[in-house]
């Protein structure tokens, strides 16, 4: 028979409010109590009904995550870094995708707080780098944290999980030119991400540096997609003084340019160097594997999901900001440069 909360308080000689405060991780719990209670929920094989507790009382233990990502492998990330963070807490994650681009962003907003009964919310971008939709999640009184380009942090610091673009973007550019290249294409992700705007300024300090003019034709908007990176390397290839080199806002991106880089009959790295962002899948399955910056998703995801429910367990902004500082809690990230075998050095010296 399935183990209740009155057979963990029996195996641990402790009341079923005990329990219940360590279950849901409450701080006013002795550690040898708190030891007592776990053994015997692991020894029980004891698995508290979240959705019961969900609707036994005012408190939510349910989480969101609202995305709106065409990188499958990110959201991915996302989904398996917040999930773990929630089954170490006791909380549950409801997933929500949206439409970054729909006028009824805010409505859904609503309906899903109404009818979904959350504690907090973790936004990606592009919502969480839209006003609009931060002061929706304010004005609905919900605990939030939002993953961030470090451009869109500014004023909201407490509230951010920071990814710094720019500096892995001037990294990966430097590479390339410290290969000899100076003819650089970069291909662009979404305007409606700041990640793009911040990668695409680590792109032109690198350049500006290294005293290499920066050409207008070598920069091409597109979405972060594998159809974009095609779309977006043909026109750079196919221009009279191709680029030697491209710089794919993302591996997505960036194995699509490598797809039509091999359909122009062009070798990869001897006359074509290619280099996307972020480390995902996309970048080990091509061939040759793709030179990136290596982005942790999986523990940023685990960073904003544990500072989210920190606020959503604590009865006050002070309580809360002890609790994430003591928590240790990685705030910023730098994607790190990962030289693979997709760059060499450039055929024009």
């Amino acid at each position: 028979m399935k183990s209740t909360i009155n057979d963990v308080a029996a195996l641990a000689g402790v009341s079923i409010k005990t329990v219940s405060r360590v279950i849901n991780n409450e701080p006013s719990v002795r550690p040898a109590t708190r030891k007592k209670v776990m053994d015997a929920v692991e020894e029980l094989h004891y698995q508290p009904n979240l959705a019961a507790r969900n609707l036994a009382g005012t408190r939510s233990y349910t989480i969101a995550l609202i995305y709106d990502n065409p990188n499958a492998y990110y959201v991915i990330d996302m989904q398996n870094g917040i999930l773990e963070a929630c089954k170490a807490r006791g909380y549950e994650l409801l997933i929500h995708p949206s439409n970054s681009k729909s006028d009824t962003v805010n409505d859904e907003l609503r309906a899903l707080v109404e009818h979904s009964k959350v504690a907090g919310v973790v936004l990606t971008p592009p919502f969480s780098e839209t006003q609009a939709v931060i002061d929706e999640v304010k004005k609905l009184g919900l605990d939030y944290v939002r993953i961030v380009s470090s451009g869109a942090a500014e004023g909201d610091e407490e509230n951010c999980i920071q990814v710094d673009d720019t500096a892995a973007a001037f990294d990966i550019t430097k590479h390339l030119i410290e290969h000899g290249h100076k003819r650089i294409g970069f291909l662009c992700g979404g305007e409606e991400h700041i990640s793009t705007h911040g990668r695409l300024d680590g792109y032109k300090e690198a350049l500006q540096q290294a005293g290499i003019t920066i050409e207008p034709e070598l920069i091409v908007a597109g979405e972060y997609s594998f159809d974009s990176g095609v779309s977006g390397a043909k026109q750079l290839l196919e221009r009279d003084n191709p680029p030697t080199a491209i710089f794919a806002s993302n591996d997505e991106m960036a194995a699509g340019a490598l797809f039509a880089a091999r359909l122009m009959h062009i070798e990869i790295p001897e006359q074509l160097s290619i280099v996307g962002f972020e480390d995902s899948p996309f970048s080990r399955q091509t061939w040759p594997k793709l030179t990136t910056a290596h982005q942790p998703n999986n523990e940023i995801a685990k960073c904003a999901a544990a500072l989210v429910l920190n606020k959503a367990r604590s009865k006050s902004a002070a309580e809360s900001a002890a609790a994430n500082k003591d928590a240790g809690i990685i705030k910023k990230f730098v994607p790190e440069l990962l030289v693979r075998d997709s760059t060499g050095d450039s055929p024009v010296r």
